[in-house]
């Protein structure tokens, strides 16, 4: 275990509490903290945003892409979709499926995450038979063979845990029925619908390892389970079954918004919530230095309260090293309390390790995007 070097001081004109009752001649306040939202931290507060800059030369910045876009580069099989972004422990790419698959795959190289964006459709594999909808996460094990079969076309995020394994986080002194109950977690079901396509005929599995492909060919459909019994399945976990942490005299930080952990980083999912209501609580989220992880954030539906210019379908990348932020509409809104309630949907993915951004990704950037602090 580590011990941080640890002496809480005060020094100059400082709030008593984080996030809350701010010098009235320094209402911005920036985080310095380490290991996330979870080591040690100090609070600074001055007297000009954070994120004012008005020039940016170099590669450490703040990007915006439009995935939106990627349609006509999309192919049919989930392992020939480009990497969007990635690091040795993680890899992000969005997929689209237009039509049933006749085939298996199966990811050899860890865990995957699938978000359902747009689109519903049936999804069979070792377990049996579930229907995902929008909104849908559905966690499959690593080296399980699946199949979807969309309703229609369908936009799938794709997170993958290399060479890792996906778990839920610890919840501390709330317990564990709080954000969501794991009896709302749903599994496949050796069904009518599973039964319904065992088969003798020529079936191919599409095998990930190393992010190399092989394909393996059965004379028959390698689901054929009649049932199983254990305690590691796929699960299904719908946005609107998450019943977000909140305090209306405290900003809780993203951390406490956190549905998935993997080896080296995080899936958390912002779901909507009433905004905090006492007169000195920070109402947006706060300027910090998150100097230990990466940060991105697939914006899926609703409006985006702390961003301006930015649609569902569309990814913010923050690497890690700056300070970022509401943007000023946003920070603006905030302290004039206009809104009360946000009603924004998005899954946000925190790295300890650097990521990078593919030949695919650059090409639906948003190079204006590191000016959008900038006061209009």
């Amino acid at each position: 275990m580590r011990k941080w070097i640890s002496f809480p001081k005060q020094v100059g004109k400082s709030s008593r509490q984080a996030h809350a009752d701010f010098p009235e001649q320094a209402i911005y306040e920036r985080e310095a903290g380490r290991s996330g939202f979870f080591g040690p931290a100090t609070h600074f507060h001055h007297q000009h945003a954070p994120t004012g800059w008005s020039e940016w030369r170099g590669p450490l910045r703040p990007r915006a892409f439009d995935f939106n876009k990627l349609e006509a580069i999309a192919p049919e099989n989930p392992w020939l979709t480009p990497d969007l972004l990635h690091n040795n422990n993680c890899r992000f790419r969005l997929w689209h499926c237009h039509s049933k698959m006749d085939y298996l795959v199966r990811n050899a190289d860890g865990d995957d995450l699938l978000f359902v964006h747009e689109g519903s459709g049936h999804l069979h594999c070792d377990y049996g038979h579930i229907q995902l909808v929008k909104g849908d996460y559905f966690l499959i094990p690593r080296s399980t063979n699946w199949r979807l079969e969309p309703d229609e076309t369908m936009q799938l995020l794709m997170i993958e845990a290399t060479n890792g394994s996906y778990s839920l986080p610890e919840k501390g002194l709330v317990g564990n029925h709080a954000i969501f109950d794991s009896a709302v977690l749903d599994t496949p079901d050796i069904d009518e619908a599973f039964q319904a396509q065992y088969s003798e005929e020529q079936w191919q599995v599409y095998v990930k390892r190393h992010q190399q492909v092989s394909v393996i060919t059965y004379p028959y459909n390698p689901l054929d389970a009649i049932g199983w019994h254990g305690e590691l399945a796929p699960v299904r976990l719908n946005w609107r079954d998450i019943r977000p942490l909140m305090s209306h005299r405290y900003h809780l930080p993203p951390s406490a918004h956190t549905t998935f952990v993997a080896d080296r980083f995080v899936v958390c999912t912002f779901v909507p919530r009433p905004i905090e209501s006492d007169p000195g609580a920070l109402k947006v989220p706060f300027y910090h230095n998150n100097d230990d992880y990466d940060e991105v954030l697939f914006y899926h539906e609703g409006d985006f309260f702390s961003r301006d210019n930015i649609d569902r379908g569309m990814v913010t990348f923050h690497p890690a090293g700056f300070t970022h932020g509401p943007h000023p509409k946003a920070f603006k809104a905030g302290r004039e309390h206009k809104k009360k309630f946000t009603d924004e949907v998005a899954v946000m993915l925190d790295t300890r390790d650097a990521l990078q951004a593919s030949d695919e990704a650059l090409a639906v950037e948003n190079p204006d995007y590191v000016y959008s602090w900038q006061e209009k």
